[in-house]
């Protein structure tokens, strides 16, 4: 949904555009100071598919301008006013599809501009975000926009350009472009990551100004999408491998300590890597299932280390198959040794309360293991340096969070 704003922030420039001027200057010549003021509005008024991604642009000639008005609907259009009161510009790009009115005036001479943009939408669309809508996530949250297909290298800048995040606490973060193999999902995203953790107790918007983003030759971004979501207390668990014992913290108190029973590892695969060890790093809490079936990843039925068993209190942690969950064997292993397939058992008391106590984007850090949780697994963006981070974006730059308003 586009934010309604009467006049705000920095837009992108268009061409062409319809001219209205007070008396013009005599025949023959004159005093240019004396010239009448004018204005200029692009795109010109009756086009009939002008290009969204160029905006419109008000300019005035020999005086300030003293209003400018831009509507959707009858709803205002953000954009903002030059320094010397002469250039006005839309914030964002304009809907595919939509008619535009603009009135601007400058001394005392007013024009009009009433126009159409393209129709021509982009086959590449958003049709993800990542937090739900309302949802109450963790300090380490990732915002995810996603998409149905790749989307052209040409286009990311661009389309980053437009992505906006308001917040009731400043926050620096950068965006990063994923491939379908890199996302936990499979569907391409950029990703919001902040440098730090987020502030807790507090509301978050993220809106993707899509809508008439040039994404290929003359066809456009279909429209905007937004997700409103809230940080909450800062919830954050250690688990060591070698005292078998995970601690939870809510916003640095310690609130619960439980016995745990990790990967006791020794399936290892042609890749080289132990799949039975819990994998070291910071992790991050992604969905949980109330009964999660669980079944060894790449193995069938009769080949060695298969099982096939149903979990209650299954909270995961990364793409591997990593869990934090109630165990379903003796209770001989927790706190002792390690025993499992890779999760992190613990008992079912532990395992029901930390199902109900996380959020989504909580910060699990798990030590001691020969295995390390790779970046791409899950939700494992923290493993990352914030500014190699941030060289995966189109812009290579962080940014700070706008104020919520």
């Amino acid at each position: 949904m586009r934010r309604v704003i009467a006049l705000v922030l920095v837009g992108v420039l268009a061409v062409g555009g319809c001219k209205a001027s007070g008396n013009p200057s005599s025949p023959g010549g004159g005093d240019p100071k004396k010239a009448a003021p004018a204005v200029t509005i692009a795109p010109a008024n009756g086009a009939a598919s002008a290009r969204p991604d160029r905006g419109v642009t008000v300019r005035a000639e020999r005086a300030e301008l003293t209003n400018v008005a831009v509507t959707l609907g009858g709803r205002p259009v953000p954009g903002a006013l030059s320094a010397d009161k002469r250039t006005w510009r839309t914030t964002w790009t304009l809907q595919p599809g939509r008619r535009y009115n603009v009135t601007a005036t400058a001394g005392g001479v007013t024009a009009t501009s009433a126009f159409r943009t393209s129709r021509a939408l982009a086959a590449t669309k958003i049709v993800n975000m990542v937090p739900q809508p309302g949802e109450t996530v963790g300090v380490g949250m990732p915002v995810f926009v996603q998409f149905n297909k790749e989307v052209p290298t040409g286009a990311r800048a661009a389309i980053e350009r437009g992505l906006e995040v308001r917040s009731e606490k400043p926050t620096e973060g950068a965006w990063r472009w994923l491939s379908a193999g890199e996302s936990f999902n499979g569907l391409p995203s950029v990703v919001f990551r902040p440098r730090k953790p987020w502030k807790p107790n507090q509301k978050v918007t993220v809106t993707a100004h899509y809508g008439g983003v040039r994404i290929g030759d003359a066809v456009f971004g279909e429209k905007d999408a937004t997700r409103a979501f809230r940080v909450g207390d800062a919830h954050t668990v250690t688990i060591s491998s070698t005292k078998h014992r995970a601690v939870a913290k809510e916003n640095g108190r310690v609130v619960k300590t439980w016995p745990v029973s990790l990967g006791s590892g020794g399936d290892v695969w042609a890749d080289g890597v132990d799949h039975q060890l819990t994998t070291s790093g910071v992790h991050l809490t992604m969905n949980k299932v109330r009964v999660e079936r669980m079944r060894p990843p790449g193995k069938k039925k009769g080949d060695p280390g298969w099982y096939d068993e149903m979990i209650p209190w299954a909270y995961r942690i990364s793409n591997s198959g990593e869990y934090i969950h109630q165990n379903m064997s003796g209770p001989a292993c927790m706190g002792r040794r390690n025993c499992s397939h890779g999760c992190v058992r613990s008992p079912e008391s532990a395992a029901k309360w930390f199902f109900h106590w996380a959020h989504p984007g909580d910060f699990v850090t798990i030590t001691g293991t020969a295995r390390k949780l790779d970046w791409t697994n899950g939700w494992g963006y923290w493993q990352l340096p914030f500014d190699r981070w941030t060289s995966g974006g189109a812009l290579g730059k962080p940014v700070t969070s706008a104020p919520l308003s």
